[in-house]
């Protein structure tokens, strides 16, 4: 994923997505297909899934920058709080794919999802807009420069082409905004040591490697965990684990709420990681007790924990990659979204692979560590913290530079 950021940054990113979803779609279906070719070997299935793990990594930083393009900081915490309700969507559609399939011909619960990927490949290379210039629209954060008159120049990014705007959508406060192509004003894409000095991007990405350690520990054994100590059926358990996705759709949204309403994005990330670890006890103790406990508990659990992930991975990503440290370099964002998101992605590997070691030593072991992990994570975010702090205190008795009328 880190490299998959870097080269995001020089290509047109609907292209860029393009060849990616495709490519993962076509790598997903050959690990299907070594079911009908009797393909028993341990090194082909390993090989397969390393070569479509790299495509798949293509897809997020191309897609956060997408969306960082259209929307500016203002709204960014809520509406891709929002969009991010697709990873969850995805985790639910994917795992009820898999259980249609798995015990009647287990190759279609990879060619379905990946005849699915290669398909909306082909839609977002015919319909999706990258770039708000390409369709005459003026980006969120693009500067306004003064002039007697109003200018638009919109270029086309892949043909080249330059058009005039009509005159009844120049009217914006007696202000010029020059709008000039992703190619054109993105020509210097930002190197990845440059990326890493951002402020924040450092923080961030270690406390997104717990956030998703936690949250994918979950991913992969929580349905093993509901059957083994709640002594549910493996169908039953499968269902109830899905309640942690959807209280994790509520924390998304709700953690880019209130980071658009305070301005505070790395508060709300401890405050949820801290409410995390009480919330882990007690389903530890009483989520196993019956379906109603599990449920109750479960979604204030996963609500806690990808709250924080889903605002790290979407609009604090997008933030930081529009850093006005790196206004020079204005191809940043798929770069930035690659390191922090490559780094939660290592946490994301490592969780469930501690769990499988954890285990035998009882399950209290396992979430002794995952409430280990979200302390750990909300601790990278301190002097971040810190620093909202005194710029919340500051604006508030900032004292006034309007001075009394006379």
């Amino acid at each position: 994923m880190f490299l998959a950021g870097h080269i995001a940054d020089r290509f047109h990113l609907r292209v860029f997505l393009t060849f990616g979803c495709i490519l993962t779609g076509i790598m997903t279906c050959v690990f299907g297909l070594g079911y009908y070719l009797k393909i028993h070997s341990f090194a082909f299935y390993l090989i397969v899934q390393i070569i479509s793990g790299a495509f798949q990594s293509s897809g997020w930083p191309a897609a956060v920058a997408c969306m960082g393009n259209w929307f500016g900081k203002a709204r960014r915490g809520f509406f891709m709080g929002v969009w991010n309700a697709h990873t969850s969507v995805g985790n639910i559609l994917g795992s009820l794919i898999a259980g249609a399939f798995v015990e009647s011909d287990w190759a279609l619960s990879f060619i379905v999802p990946g005849l699915i990927i290669a398909i909306v490949g082909v839609l977002v290379f015919f319909f999706m807009v990258p770039y708000p210039e390409e369709v005459g629209i003026r980006p969120p954060n693009a500067p306004l420069a003064a002039k007697d008159e109003f200018d638009y120049t919109i270029q086309s990014s892949t043909s080249g082409a330059t058009s005039s705007v009509p005159e009844d959508l120049e009217d914006l406060t007696g202000s010029t905004v020059d709008l000039v192509t992703s190619t054109e004003a993105k020509t210097g894409a930002v190197s990845i040591i440059r990326a890493i000095r951002v402020p924040g991007v450092i923080e961030y990405s270690f406390a997104l490697f717990f956030a998703k350690l936690v949250s994918y520990t979950f991913l992969f054994w929580l349905p093993q965990y509901i059957m083994e100590a709640g002594k549910f059926d493996p169908s039953d358990s499968a269902v109830l684990s899905i309640v942690f996705d959807i209280g994790g759709i509520a924390g998304g949204v709700l953690a880019g709420y209130i980071s658009d309403r305070t301005s505070a994005s790395a508060t709300v990330c401890v405050a949820m990681l801290i409410l995390g670890i009480p919330s882990l006890y007690l389903y530890y103790a009483y989520g196993i007790l019956s379906a109603t406990n599990c449920i109750v508990l479960l979604i204030p659990l996963g609500l806690f924990v990808n709250g924080p992930y889903a605002l790290i991975s979407t609009a604090i990503t997008a933030d930081l990659g529009t850093h006005p440290s790196l206004q020079s370099d204005a191809r940043a964002l798929s770069t930035v979204t690659g390191i922090i998101d490559g780094t939660g992605s290592a946490g994301a590997a490592l969780g469930p692979l501690f769990c499988g070691l954890l285990a035998p030593y009882g399950w209290f072991a396992v979430y002794l560590m995952l409430m280990l992990s979200l302390l750990l994570g909300a601790l990278f975010l301190i002097r971040r913290v810190r620093e909202e702090l005194r710029s919340c205190v500051r604006r508030r008795y900032r004292p006034s530079l309007i001075g009394p009328s006379i």
